[in-house]
């Protein structure tokens, strides 16, 4: 059992693990001021325009499969690197699989 411990601390994957879990906790929490960005100006954009904006739900749809796609990473659910450490298409793959058939339902504008 020891034995097993002290393999384990040695093993070099595991050490680079935790340094690039690290990096994207940082780059969570820069993430998450970007979402409320978001949050906000779609918040403005529906109360100034009755609807919201098409070209921020696209960056909300991105940012959200970017933090789904580094939350696998970090839950050990995934072991591919989120971007900037791999290719964006992954992020893509991520939103596409969040996407699925229909992602948003909008409503007439009538809150009944």
């Amino acid at each position: 059992m020891q034995e097993d411990i002290q393999s384990n601390l040695k093993k070099l994957g595991t050490w680079q693990r935790i340094f690039f879990m690290l990096i994207f906790i940082v780059i969570v929490g820069l993430v998450r001021i970007l979402l409320w960005a978001v949050i906000l100006l779609q918040i403005a954009s529906a109360l100034l325009t009755g609807k919201a904006n098409d070209n921020i739900l696209s960056f909300g749809r991105s940012l959200a499969a970017y933090i789904y796609h580094i939350l696998l990473f970090l839950t050990f659910n995934s072991d591919r690197l989120p971007f900037p450490f791999s290719d964006w298409s992954i992020t893509e793959q991520a939103e596409a699989a969040l996407q699925g058939p229909k992602t948003r339902t909008r409503n007439s504008g009538s809150n009944s």
